[in-house]
């Protein structure tokens, strides 16, 4: 297998903006979408006649953009960023255009979840992309400007929403068709700006594509997020929900035991979850996207049912809560870019969020209009601070080679985390709305207003004003009271993220320089972590066509003391080094061009890459697989036979696993990949003794161990009275030699017993049916038989062979 690595100047800020530009274009795409719908989708709904069908709009799009995000991470990583960024904006954009065409809302619902392929990579790949270009103390100020697109659209989303549906007709079109239109020109030009400008270098990794895992990934979350959508009209514990509780469960637990078995090539690899910081991020920003997600959607519903203003207004009052993200963005940039440190940020961040969130629960339907404004301030301040700081530390806290999927993960569970949100948060506002208003009318309704007309008024909310002060006050006050509940579930969540986030281990920065012992300074320690640009100036090659890098085995342990050669494209050599005990390496190339890596190392495979060296240092790791193979047929030692399904394991000296198999129907088995080494071999079957043997595997080449299993003892015999006459259900205990019991059994209908299954020993064996009758047995190997005769007082004999 060779890969290609390229590496590139770094970039100036004004070639940062201009690939950003790009990228800002198809993030806007994807967050002015959901803003303008969300307006326009009541209009939109009756134009198609289908009122009560307008949420399988919004659920299909939801549906499509979860699923596919750590699919694109994946692929990403796979076949490079641009290529798959361009796929997710063309699908954007045509799905965006059918929309246009829709003539019934399923139809729309169907071009809505085409729609929903593209925008599930628009996100999660723009900030892949940043962390490809951007160096990670400078990556949060950058991935700011993304809040800060998406705050914008949540202010321009409802404006022009509602202004596009206003019109009956916009040249010739419906005006809420234009809702969709729009998004092909923005679409087309950040397609054109991204295939133009984005010119990323790429190492083209052999992967299997985990399309099982994508499949059952499906089958577990889509169950569970169309419950999230509907289970408020369906009922939470009606047999459609149930059904979706269930399906999704069962896909989620497929999804794990298939993600187990890819390892590496899983669309997720859950060795992932085993580094706490990366699983502390993801946690964290699950938590931190339930409670903005589902604060942010209470916001406007205050700000339009309870002090009255058109969804066009409140949009244009959501600007503080803009205004905040954009702040606390750009000051957790400027703080790690300054200090290289990042886990005290998302802390804060989650912890201003819950006090935002505390205040706003506070808010009366009279109130001061400025409080509902400083206090969603605050709240966009706080997730300023934490939403792309988790991004980085999960990022951070994987190889480069893995930052798609990585970025991938932390943007699913976000967006997973923000829809059960709104999902919870809806729920608990409309179970608390009518036990609030209730309260607000005294205990009772008023005459006029009964149960039926308040069920009516949670469905539509627009008449609250048409009605009598005495009427519409307790209601906003009611209405209110229920949205206090909801803040302060928020502000609940919140701190529980906040405290989560506290035990996050917070790793340096890759392009951060780590301080090496002073004996030896050239030392390079766990090269996965720095950027290659920076171990360039602590290792011995002090050039700046540096490549530096990690060796290890495909078990993640280092390979000490490999030899690294250096060719040309003519095969001459130009370079040799040698990697050291934590199986870190550094070669200087003599001059910019294309050169092949190998390296070598005792008892493992050679590994070549193709590398293109620019005018600066560059890491590349490198995996090296055993060249030892382990072989051999399992039998049972006394009839020779192939035993199947017998477990076969390998251990180093420290006790490690290396290596496991199970038997087929031949009894055979196979290790491969193993280094060479001094091992443990064991094997495990049913009704066997478990064996184990010392081996020493070569080099190269395999190493036939076949192993002889012998059987478990088994003891059996009969219960006699009288001498001739055998006793049934009589209970047969063994005890060992210290008076534990080892066995029970019962004797048949014709007296007889069976004990499987015993160790080599000296036992007890007991009869209870009559007096106790207590009688001693050798147990070795093979097949004991032991009969008792139960008799009175002292009666006892026993007869073996």
């Amino acid at each position: 297998m060779t890969d290609t690595v390229v590496a590139e100047s770094r970039l100036t800020h004004r070639q940062t903006l201009t690939i950003l530009s790009g990228l800002l274009l198809g993030v806007f795409l994807a967050a002015l979408d959901q803003n303008i719908v969300s307006v326009a989708i009541v209009r939109i709904s009756n134009s198609l006649d289908g009122f009560d069908e307008q949420a399988w709009a919004t659920t299909a799009y939801l549906i499509t953009a979860t699923v596919t995000t750590p699919l694109y991470g994946k692929l990403a990583d796979i076949y490079g960023r641009k290529p798959l960024y361009l796929i997710a904006i063309a699908l954007f954009v045509l799905g965006s255009a059918a929309c246009c065409f829709a003539t019934t809302m399923y139809e729309l619902a169907a071009c809505r979840a085409f729609q929903g392929l593209g925008a599930g990579g628009l996100m999660s790949l723009a900030f892949t992309i940043v962390g490809d270009l951007v160096p990670a103390r400078e990556r949060v100020r950058y991935q700011g400007y993304f809040l800060m697109v998406f705050g914008i659209a949540t202010v321009l989303g409802p404006v022009v929403g509602g202004f596009l549906s206003g019109f009956d007709t916009l040249g010739g079109v419906e005006g809420w068709r234009w809702v969709f239109l729009v998004n092909v020109p923005v679409g087309v030009l950040a397609f054109v700006v991204v295939a133009r400008v984005l010119n990323l270098a790429h190492t083209r990794t052999r992967s299997r594509i985990d399309w099982l895992g994508a499949l059952t990934l499906i089958v577990g979350v889509v169950p569970l997020l169309i419950v999230a959508e509907q289970g408020r009209v369906w009922g939470w514990t009606e047999p459609k929900s149930l059904y979706c509780y269930g399906i999704g469960a069962g896909g989620l637990l497929l999804f794990v035991l298939v993600e187990f078995l890819m390892k590496d090539a899983a669309l997720i690899p859950l060795r992932l979850f085993r580094n706490s910081t990366f699983s502390i991020a993801i946690i964290g920003g699950f938590l931190i996207g339930v409670a903005m997600f589902g604060a942010i959607t209470m916001v406007p519903q205050y700000l339009q049912v309870v002090r009255g203003y058109s969804p066009t207004e409140a949009g244009l009052l959501m600007l503080p809560l803009v205004v905040g993200i954009m702040v606390g963005a750009q000051l957790s940039g400027l703080i790690t870019k300054l200090t290289g440190h990042y886990k005290v940020l998302p802390v804060l961040g989650a912890l201003i969020l819950a006090i935002g969130c505390a205040l706003f629960a506070r808010i009366g339907y009279t109130g001061p209009m400025w409080q509902p404004l400083v206090y969603s301030a605050i709240m966009g301040f706080g997730l300023g601070g934490c939403m792309q700081t988790l991004i980085i530390a999960a990022q951070n806290a994987v190889s480069r080679t893995e930052m798609g999927v990585s970025t991938a993960a932390a943007t699913f569970f976000r967006q997973l985390g923000g829809t059960l949100g709104v999902a919870v948060f809806l729920t608990v506002l409309f179970d608390r709305l009518p036990g609030s208003i209730l309260d607000a009318f005294g205990g009772t309704l008023p005459p006029g207003f009964d149960a039926e007309r308040l069920a009516a008024l949670q469905r539509d909310t627009s008449t609250i004003a048409t009605l009598p002060d005495e009427w519409r006050i307790p209601i906003l006050e009611g209405f209110t009271n229920s949205m206090h509940s909801v803040f302060f579930l928020a502000a609940d969540l919140a701190i529980v993220a906040c405290l989560v986030l506290i035990f996050m281990k917070e790793i340096p920065l890759h392009d951060d320089r780590v301080a090496e012992p002073a004996a030896d300074p050239t030392l390079l320690r766990d090269v996965s972590l720095h950027d290659a640009h920076e171990m360039a100036g602590r290792s011995r090659p002090v050039g700046p066509r540096v490549i530096a890098g990690l060796l290890r085995r495909d078990d993640d342990r280092p390979v000490p003391a490999a030899t690294l050669t250096l060719i040309d494209q003519h095969g001459h050599q130009v370079a040799r080094g040698n990697g050291d005990a934590d199986g870190a390496y550094a070669i200087e190339a003599p001059r910019a061009g294309n050169y092949v890596l190998i390296a070598a190392a005792a008892g493992h495979q050679p590994e070549a890459v193709s590398v293109s060296i620019a005018e600066r240092a560059h890491h590349v790791d490198l995996v090296l697989v055993g060249a030892g193979e382990l072989t051999g047929i399992v039998r049972s030692a006394r009839r020779g036979e192939p035993l199947w399904g017998a477990a076969v394991t390998l251990t180093d000296p420290e006790g490690e696993v290396v290596g496991a198999a199970i038997t087929g129907e031949d009894g055979a088995y196979v290790c491969r990949d193993v280094v060479s080494g001094t091992y443990t071999l064991v094997a495990v079957a049913d009704h066997m003794r478990p064996t184990a043997l010392a081996l020493v595997v070569p080099e190269t080449g395999s190493l036939v161990r076949d192993i002889d299993l012998e059987p478990m003892a088994i003891l059996h015999g009969s219960a006699w009275v009288q001498g001739d006459r055998p006793v049934p259900d009589v209970q047969i205990t063994v005890l060992d030699s210290g008076g534990d019991p080892a066995a029970t059994a019962r004797t048949d209908e014709n007296g007889r017993y069976l004990v499987p299954d015993l160790p080599s020993g000296e036992y007890t064996v007991v009869a209870r049916g009559y007096p106790p009758v207590a009688s001693q047995v050798s147990v070795t190997r093979g097949e004991i038989t032991h009969d008792v005769t139960l008799g009175f007082e002292n009666e006892e004999s026993m007869h073996s062979q």
